[in-house]
C-alpha cells in the first residue's frame, strides 16, 4: 500500500493530509482542521480544542467519533512534504 503525507495548505495554515493509494483516498489531520476552522493559534491549543469537542460529543451519545481510527502523521512545521 503506497501512502504519501503532505502538508495542503488552508489559507496560510497547514493541515496534515496522507494518501492512500489502495483506497484512494485523502485522510485529514482532524486537530489541524479544528485548528484552521476555529483559528487556534498552535498545535497545542488546536490538540485541547479536539479533546474537548470528542468529549462532549461522546457524553451526548455521538458515536462518530468512536469509529475514527487515529493515523500516525509525522509533526513537520516547517516544509510542504514529509517523508
Amino acid at each position: 500500500m503506497a501512502e504519501k503525507e503532505l502538508i495542503q495548505l488552508f489559507g496560510e495554515q497547514k493541515v496534515r493530509t496522507k494518501w492512500d493509494d489502495e483506497k484512494q483516498k485523502w485522510f485529514f489531520s482532524i486537530v489541524d482542521v479544528c485548528g484552521v476552522l476555529t483559528d487556534q493559534p498552535d498545535e497545542e491549543h488546536a490538540r485541547n480544542y479536539w479533546k474537548v469537542l470528542k468529549h462532549r460529543l461522546k457524553k451526548e451519545g455521538n458515536e462518530t467519533v468512536t469509529n475514527c481510527n487515529q493515523l500516525k502523521l509525522h509533526r513537520c512545521r516547517h516544509t510542504l512534504a514529509c517523508s
